[in-house]
């Protein structure tokens, strides 16, 4: 049954034994189902010297061999897929910064689950039925749109599905149209804030009451600054479109301690970037995901590039992920010091008088890296050549890399209408 008519789903709060019972299960009919009908994942598996049958336990899934998002683009557009395409219903793909996008496939029973698993999201984040949602990702072959779009339908809300940008018309129809929940990038809510401003409305005088925002890491810093200004809780969403879309996991409203991670969709690992070993829970390092009930292209060990680490369950039974602390492939090296964009905007929002919109070049000298972070001056006009040297101290002590930081005015750093671009990098 669907949240909107029991509440919780039954497994959201099954034992950790029934939940394990159920992976195992699930997981063996992925495997089979994988290595029967995708050449791809035969070829791998065969490579790797492994077969279905050789995973008795849920430990056993390490013996198998990662995906990657080169394996997607290597057999581009349709090679990983693993039923006919009579059977695919929705095809999805991220653009992705180079290269080809990666593309997903997903059949009808794959589009069901994943609008139960948004509605389930959007429940954890305290949206109930007969709730307008605000939808602010973008509609297209990106999944954002339509992932929130289709849970929040699920769930019996009314859906307004204003998709991105138009930044002062979006403001117009939260005032006219008071939807209860906003969902979108924490980036461009930032934008909408700003327009609010703008236009002179006082935040508490909306409906607007929760904001659910993912696409794109974000710090408690962050969390703190859209609650303060909006008057609203603020909760993470995760997910990626190779897995799903979003929805994989959702931070519950009452703990704001991390997204639970839907473990009866999507079977989390967390392995050392560079050895591949998986750690245990509670260490710090690369997510990885297998879905369990997929159809169309479900991934096995799904190399995500995220950093974070596995923690017990609070708000139900399922285990959290940490906040991601940043990516594998975004992170800067920078005189041999590991930087992600993440921590320096911890910084930022920490030191005060900013506004929480920043930009990191590095270049080279000579030999030697330079970092530059442009800040911009918050509407007060607070900001000066004090807290500019502040927060190039903490980032020194703190990060451990000498920066220029260099004071912008008020709303020149370009804006983003999706997810943010905060570095450019010009070595």
């Amino acid at each position: 049954m669907s949240a909107s008519k029991i509440g919780l789903d039954d497994i959201e709060n099954a034992s950790i034994d029934e939940i394990r019972a159920q992976q195992l299960s699930n997981l063996r009919k992925t495997l089979q189902h994988a290595y029967a009908n995708s050449p791809v994942y035969k070829r791998k598996f065969d490579q790797h010297g492994v077969h279905p049958d050789e995973l008795k336990s849920l430990e056993d899934l390490s013996k198998f061999p990662f995906t990657t998002k080169a394996d997607l683009r290597d057999n581009y557009p349709f090679g990983v897929f693993c039923v006919p395409m009579d059977d695919i219903v929705r095809i999805h793909a991220s653009s992705g910064t180079t290269g080809k996008p990666t593309v997903v496939g997903y059949t009808q029973n794959d589009i069901d689950a994943w609008a139960q698993v948004v509605a389930r999201s959007i429940y954890a984040a305290g949206g109930r039925k007969n709730d307008k949602v605000h939808v602010s990702y973008g509609y297209g072959l990106f999944t954002g749109g339509l992932g929130a779009h289709y849970g929040a339908e699920r769930l019996g809300c009314a859906v307004i599905p204003m998709s991105g940008g138009q930044t002062e018309k979006q403001v117009q129809l939260i005032n006219d149209f008071q939807p209860d929940i906003i969902m979108v990038t924490p980036s461009y809510m930032l934008n909408i804030a700003d327009e609010i401003d703008r236009q002179g409305l006082d935040p508490s005088k909306l409906r607007l009451r929760c904001g659910i925002f993912g696409a794109e890491p974000w710090t408690g810093e962050m969390r703190g600054e859209l609650e303060q200004r909006l008057a609203i809780d603020a909760v993470d969403i995760y997910g990626l479109s190779e897995v799903m879309g979003p929805g994989v996991a959702q931070e519950c409203v009452e703990g704001k301690d991390g997204p639970t991670i839907w473990e009866d969709h999507f079977y989390p690992e967390i392995i050392n970037p560079d050895t591949g070993e998986v750690l245990p829970d509670g260490e710090e390092g690369e997510l990885v995901f297998t879905n369990l009930q997929k159809e169309g292209m479900p991934m096995i060990r799904y190399r995500t590039r995220d950093l974070t680490r596995l923690l017990p369950g609070t708000s139900r039974s399922m285990r959290r992920m940490d906040k991601i602390t940043g990516r594998s492939d975004d992170m800067l090296i920078i005189r041999g010091v590991n930087v992600f964009p993440s921590q320096i905007e911890e910084q930022i929002l920490k030191v005060g008088g900013f506004a929480p919109h920043y930009l990191i070049e590095v270049s080279k000298e000579g030999n030697m890296d330079q970092l530059k972070v442009l800040v911009e001056a918050a509407t007060d006009g607070s900001a000066n050549d004090s807290n500019c040297a502040e927060l190039q101290h903490h980032i020194k002590s703190l990060i451990g890399v000498s920066s220029s930081v260099v004071l912008q005015p008020a709303g020149s750093i370009p804006r983003s209408e999706g997810k943010a671009k905060r570095v450019i990098d010009n070595r």
